[in-house]
């Protein structure tokens, strides 16, 4: 892990354009070259984040999606900024466009991203922070994913409970839903039995 002074952090994000932020300053920088530098702080003095860190969660969650065929974007390194009290992770976008972006979000992307949810539960993956805005439609017409910080890799498959919750997920976000529910028997298409009904009622037109 690399460590930084202020003044060489100052120097790294120099005409950095800042894409996140909070009250507490900083979370995701775009740099010069194009590439990203995300900062996390540690929020409680007694916290699991203290044994096991977001800066490593989120170089793990990158190497465990990598290793399970999954698009997402590449970690360079990770640093520590001692003088600011945060870590960070610098890494490389996952090119191409959100699906909230993708202006063509008809029946067949929509069937697709069912797919591609289903493989993701299969392969054990539970995504907290599941909405369009971290679903990105590559070049290579790949679906991926670019917001890893919040995840959990299971060792089998998901239970179904699980896969209802993580949709839920996605449920909450209200631009999401209502852009799903218009072709909402193409999205569980690719979903098991047994809880395809339940998802399909979740994602009914108000």
């Amino acid at each position: 892990m690399k460590t930084l002074t202020n003044k060489e952090y100052l120097e790294m994000r120099a005409g950095a354009d800042v894409t996140a932020a909070d009250e507490y300053g900083d979370k995701v920088l775009l740099l010069k070259d194009g590439t990203y530098l995300k900062l996390f702080r540690v929020k409680r003095l007694f916290t699991s984040a203290r044994l096991f860190p977001y800066w490593r969660r989120f170089e793990k969650n990158s190497e465990a999606l990598h290793s399970l065929g999954v698009p997402t974007l590449k970690v360079i390194e990770s640093i520590r900024l001692p003088e600011l009290d945060r870590t960070a992770v610098h890494y490389e976008p996952l090119p191409g466009n959100i699906l909230r972006e993708v202006p063509d979000f008809d029946a067949r992307l929509v069937t697709r991203l069912g797919a591609f949810i289903k493989e993701l539960h299969d392969k054990g993956v539970y995504l907290r922070s599941m909405h369009l805005g971290n679903v990105v439609l590559t070049p290579e017409d790949q679906l991926g994913l670019i917001d890893i910080a919040d995840m959990k890799v299971y060792r089998g498959s998901l239970r179904k409970g699980l896969r209802l919750r993580n949709l839920h997920h996605l449920w909450r976000y209200e631009q999401d839903r209502r852009a799903i529910s218009l072709h909402r028997q193409a999205f569980v298409s690719s979903f098991d039995a047994g809880y395809r009904d339940e998802a399909s009622r979740m994602f009914t037109p108000e």
